[in-house]
């Protein structure tokens, strides 16, 4: 939502609309509560972030419109689906997509560059070096993915990673073919 007021609104009136509204989700539990605050948000076109400890994706998109996590849940019930729908063009974009399979659609909430590989492979889609396509995607501006651990001092320690907010979107604009 805007940051400046709106002059034209009466303060008395968003405070009551405020106040029925707490009543009214009083009773529900906090998913549920998201579910009606995103619905409210779509149906009066409204642009929120709902701060959730969840993943920022979850939240409403800059559009106005939930990001139909569900919706991608299920339209893609194994990777290779989603692999084949997303059509990614390189090792970077392949190790996205599953990073994403992994984090988004498997609720995780970071990954390792093996079990992305490994994943890849089986899908006979297997990428030369993992670490150079996740720090590619890490370099880019705005990051698609951040490291989040590192287990060890060696340069071949064990690291975690994480999509983030606008990874998350980078996959979700692969999927819907506007990559």
């Amino acid at each position: 939502m805007s940051d400046t007021i709106d002059t034209t609104t009466d303060p008395m009136a968003e405070l009551t609309a405020m106040t029925d509204i707490a009543k009214a989700l009083q009773p529900l539990d906090s998913d549920a509560i998201r579910r009606v605050l995103i619905w409210a948000a779509d149906r009066f076109n409204a642009t929120v972030n709902l701060g959730t400890q969840e993943s920022e994706a979850d939240s409403i998109t800059d559009d106005g419109n939930d990001t139909g996590q569900r919706a991608i849940q299920d339209e893609f019930s194994d990777v290779a689906d989603l692999y084949a729908a997303a059509s990614p063009r390189n090792d970077p974009e392949k190790a996205l997509l599953v990073a994403y399979w992994f984090q988004k659609l498997n609720g995780q909430t970071d990954f390792d560059s093996a079990t992305v590989n490994k994943e890849l492979k089986h899908l006979g889609h297997g990428v030369t070096n993992i670490t150079t396509a996740l720090s590619s995607l890490i370099s880019r501006k705005p990051q698609l993915v951040i490291q989040t651990r590192k287990s060890g001092s060696s340069q071949q320690a064990r690291k975690r990673y994480k999509l983030t907010n606008e990874g998350l979107k980078q996959v979700e604009r692969m999927i819907r073919g506007e990559e």
